[in-house]
């Protein structure tokens, strides 16, 4: 009898096993592990540790270097210990997706794909900004590759995100688009200016280099489509919760990296925590403006039976 218990037990537990939830929290840790990365490398640059291992990818010839151990040795090697996390998540990501390919659309598997074909890359540039000495180009694209996994792992989780549509966001998700390019153009101009440590060389109005200038003024049209998306939001009747609420962490998160912005800018990047932690909002703020685009769209195709019960109600 206790037998028969257990086997139903577990039979019960296969039964209520959803690989499509499985596969999205895993799609979710790798985002917050992709985050947990850039603001790691952020820190690397401003602490001058990019080079801070010589060799590449062990570190002074070591899996764990602990006779060099220091606090700039400690946050490149960590930095190389949590890409290499990401990439053997990347692989079980495919692995997964394709084992449950019966169980998910057919767009999974290939998303999964696109995603270890960027970690990969990005492996490459992580290996190339150590062999060609922070080159200023390959080091913006190094972060321009890490936002573009950070962004289509949240793709991926919104569109594996069960979601009833409300066909009421209309144009929103084309200007969530919009500010989406603007935050992402401006996330390589920053990282531009500190691959290339053009703020150290352009204080003052007058003196600013036209990397600095360009990041500047791209604020502007940023911030302002930002703001429209956040207003329309709250004045869009029967918007749904999730997206309003979406677009005011947005607003939030803006207002927070305007405040760290002005703040690195007069302290002349010489408090590295701030400079971090200005990066990093940057790039939770893509991340929410990525997940509330998607969300939208997706609210611009609602099922009949959820058009059903909004006519009923």
């Amino acid at each position: 009898m206790a037998h028969s218990s257990l086997s139903t037990f577990r039979a019960d537990r296969v039964s209520d096993f959803d690989p499509v939830r499985y596969l999205r929290r895993w799609v979710w840790k790798m985002a917050i592990a992709t985050l947990i990365l850039m603001a790691i490398g952020s820190a690397t640059r401003v602490m001058n540790a990019g080079l801070a291992c010589p060799d590449w990818p062990l570190c002074y010839g070591q899996l764990v270097p602990s006779q060099q151990m220091n606090l700039q040795v400690f946050l490149e090697w960590f930095h190389r210990l949590d890409a290499s996390l990401i990439g053997l998540m990347a692989i079980g990501l495919v692995f997964l997706s394709l084992r449950w390919r019966q169980s998910l659309d057919g767009w999974v598997p290939w998303t999964a794909g696109l995603v270890l074909f960027l970690v990969v890359f990005q492996g490459v540039l992580g290996g190339l900004t150590v062999t060609q000495l922070l080159r200023f180009d390959i080091v913006t694209a190094h972060l321009g590759t890490a936002l573009l996994v950070f962004c289509t792992l949240l793709v991926m989780g919104m569109m594996l995100l069960p979601y009833q549509a409300k066909g009421t966001a209309g144009k929103l998700s084309w200007i969530g688009g919009l500010a989406v390019v603007l935050i992402y153009a401006q996330s390589l101009l920053g990282g531009l200016v500190g691959s290339r440590w053009a703020a150290h060389q352009c204080f003052g109005l007058a003196e600013l280099c036209s990397v600095v200038n360009a990041h500047l003024l791209g604020i502007v049209p940023a911030s302002l489509v930002v703001i429209l998306l956040a207003v329309l939001a709250w004045r869009t009747p029967a918007l749904d919760g999730v997206l309003r609420s979406q677009a005011t962490i947005a607003f939030g998160l803006l207002v927070l990296q305007l405040i760290l912005g002005f703040a690195t800018f007069r302290l002349r990047l010489q408090v590295e925590p701030l400079t971090v932690c200005h990066q990093a909002v940057g790039a939770a703020l893509l991340g929410t403006l990525i997940c509330f685009t998607v969300l939208s769209l997706r609210d611009c195709f609602p099922t009949e039976e959820n058009l059903k019960t909004s006519a009923n109600a």
